[in-house]
């Protein structure tokens, strides 16, 4: 007999289904960041409230995504990952939707003026962040495939190598991020201090995506360690 509960559908035979769609959601939605911060430093406010908009719906979509498998996520599945553990990355993925509307309702509430030689290095701060969700999602991807091999042998090593990666790519993001923190600092001088403060949390959210992805790839990583 079919079912009619799309959320049965949704989990087919596989618990990990309903947590890469979650994580599909979640790229869809930070991959309109780097068309928020295009627009900031195009001064386009038409561009930046439609991409705030994209972000926010997106991100409600994650969200309810998330509420629904928080409340249907079988408690007694016979596999070698824990559900806690399944919550977790669960958790972390919805925290980079949440990061990149936390980051888009503040450029949208508050008028942002881009401060002399930020621009350009402010977006390819914004592109290698987002790559870092990328590359989560790629790993999220082969979850599947993982399980079937019991976290062990040649798909194991391939997620390790894909782990490895992400891993670099935040640490690239870390040092974008200071090196533009160095920037917005040697201009304070220029600017109001409340400017300076809000250019400076911005910076810190937009790491935030990077940091999330890399610990959905973390986390994965220490289940193949088990």
């Amino acid at each position: 007999m079919r079912t009619t509960n799309p959320m049965a559908a949704l989990f087919g035979k596989s618990p990990f289904k309903p947590i890469q769609e979650h994580m599909r959601i979640v790229k869809d939605c930070v991959a309109d960041v780097p068309g928020l911060f295009g627009a900031l430093v195009e001064g386009d406010k038409a561009k930046l409230e439609a991409a705030k908009t994209s972000i926010f719906e997106k991100e409600q979509a994650a969200d309810d995504l998330k509420n629904e498998l928080r409340g249907h996520l079988p408690k007694s599945i016979l596999m070698p990952v824990d559900r806690r553990d399944l919550l977790t990355v669960l958790g972390m993925q919805d925290s980079i939707a949440d990061t990149a509307q936390d980051i888009a309702g503040l450029l949208v509430e508050r008028e942002f003026e881009v401060p002399k030689g930020m621009g350009e290095p402010l977006l390819a701060f914004v592109n290698r962040c987002v790559d870092t969700c990328n590359q989560a999602g790629k790993i999220i991807e082969e979850l599947d495939e993982l399980v079937e091999m019991g976290f062990r042998g040649r798909e194991a090593s391939q997620v390790e190598e894909m782990v490895e990666a992400l891993n670099k790519i935040e640490d690239e993001t870390d040092e974008m991020g200071m090196n533009l923190t160095r920037t917005l600092f040697a201009q304070e001088d220029n600017m109001k201090p409340v400017s300076v403060m809000f250019w400076y949390q911005l910076i810190q959210w937009i790491g935030d995506l990077a940091d999330y992805a890399e610990k959905v790839g973390d986390r994965l990583r220490l289940l193949i360690a088990r």
